[in-house]
């Protein structure tokens, strides 16, 4: 690495007429066409996302909507991207005052610049950027989607997540500042193939669970693990926008690239789909229910958030009293596939009940919840773990042997004693209400409860 002192202020485009057109009309008439068929749009706005960097007519659709999620106040956008062309140590940063593109220039923040290298020990290395395509494919979008912002393009040599994550880390909490991590996902696969190896890089990144996360799952694998920690400290989510390949575009399925778009939630998952779609799910349920009636065409065109792994409880109540109650402890699918197995079962599969009637439908109410994952709880007797468990929060999952059983924080509301609660869930599980032992093992989540 070197410092480049030289006086060159613009930096030109290296990819136009490869990645991207070159022409102006037919660039902006490409990202015209992008804006009009962003069907993926969520209601939220984001600060951070992730998205892909192929060519345009690739994956061009996809990095717009992601870049659309972000808020349109932002005043600097930090572009963090992997190296394709020159290898090296740490981050690499531009001298150039401007980057240009056939829509016009945009100015690179060089104030940031100057703390990334005092305090990230950041360098300027030009000769990185200087062919590299994976930066200079997010500006135009930048360009179209934002009327006055800067860009801090930051290029990916051989680091660690964690600086990504310091990095994002140090300049979050002032709003102005925005984030896009570019990234392709698998290459070079067939389309079964990389459908499956995209698949498992989703659920990593959802999970937020990328401790084992390889190179060989996304270019940009440094960038999307340094956000991935940086929502694991906050907390936050990242919500699917889409997954798809290069054979979308090309209709070649024997050699594809994966492309997957997210955007950074402030809060959990499951809460952010009862925020935004509880109404949505409430009349799914009745709708796969009503179907088994009449035999229609449940619909199937769904947010892509619900492909992520999740798991739920479908509770089904007729005038006030339970009708069935059927889900899952362990998000295992797609929680559209929950959705739809738990609403059938809770009305046509319960075993405390006879199948559901048409006629009761009417009468029929239903409630969904979202669970977390289960987290176990470390205790030394029941004694003390009656003083952990936190009446109208946690939902408990108890478990000894062979012997299993799940009570809902719903629960709560009619066994509000803490003693009473764990007497009846071991009786549920086939226990004495008195049972306890060495292998006892308790475990405890939360639900965002949607009310029908």
């Amino acid at each position: 690495m070197y410092y480049n002192i030289s006086m060159t202020k613009i930096k030109e485009p290296a990819v136009a007429n490869m990645f991207y057109s070159g022409n102006t009309e037919e660039l902006k008439a490409q990202l015209k066409t992008f804006a009009e068929n962003d069907e993926n749009h969520y209601e939220y706005i984001t600060r951070a996302v992730i998205v892909p960097h192929a060519g345009l007519v690739y994956s061009g659709q996809l990095a717009y909507e992601g870049i659309n999620q972000l808020d349109k106040t932002i005043k600097n956008i930090f572009i963090f991207a992997p190296a394709h062309r020159v290898g090296f140590k740490g981050i690499a940063l531009t001298s150039y005052d401007e980057w240009k593109t056939p829509i016009g220039n945009i100015e690179n923040n060089q104030e940031v610049n100057e703390w990334l290298i005092k305090n990230f020990e950041a360098e300027i290395f030009d000769e990185g950027h200087k062919e590299e395509h994976a930066i200079e494919v997010q500006v135009p979008h930048i360009q179209t989607i934002f009327d006055d912002v800067k860009i801090i393009p930051v290029l990916i040599g051989k680091e660690s997540p964690e600086k990504i994550t310091d990095i994002i880390s140090e300049y979050y909490d002032d709003k102005s500042f925005g984030f896009i991590i570019s990234s392709d996902l698998s290459h070079f696969l067939t389309d079964e193939n990389a459908k499956k190896l995209d698949g498992k890089t989703a659920q990593m990144i959802e999970a937020g669970n990328v401790q084992e996360f390889m190179y060989e799952q996304a270019c940009g694998s440094i960038g999307i693990c340094g956000l991935v920690g940086f929502a694991n400290k906050r907390n936050y989510s990242l919500i699917r926008i889409n997954l798809i390949n290069s054979s979308l575009a090309s209709g070649d399925k024997s050699r594809v690239v994966g492309y997957g778009g997210w955007f950074l939630y402030e809060g959990e998952k499951n809460k952010f789909i009862k925020e935004y779609y509880s109404e949505y799910l409430l009349n799914l349920s009745r709708d796969i229910i009503s179907s088994r009636f009449d035999g229609h065409k449940v619909y199937t065109n769904h947010p892509p958030v619900f492909n992520e792994f999740g798991a739920c409880f479908v509770t089904l109540k007729k005038q006030g009293h339970l009708r069935g109650c059927i889900g899952s402890i362990i998000a295992h699918q797609p929680l559209i596939n929950d959705i739809v197995q738990n609403s059938q079962s809770s009305a046509f599969r319960d075993p405390r009940f006879n199948p559901l009637e048409e006629n009761e439908l009417k009468d029929l109410t239903i409630d969904i919840s979202l669970l977390s994952d289960p987290k176990p709880m470390t205790f030394k007797d029941e004694a003390d773990l009656l003083d952990q468990i936190v009446p109208y929060k946690d939902g408990i999952i108890i478990k000894d042997g062979e012997y299993q059983a799940v009570y809902l924080p719903s629960v709560w509301e009619e066994l509000p004693d803490k003693n009473l609660f764990l007497r009846s869930l071991k009786m549920k599980a086939g226990m004495s209400p008195d049972h306890f032992s060495d292998t006892f093992k308790a475990f405890r989540f939360v639900t965002e409860y949607i009310e029908g």
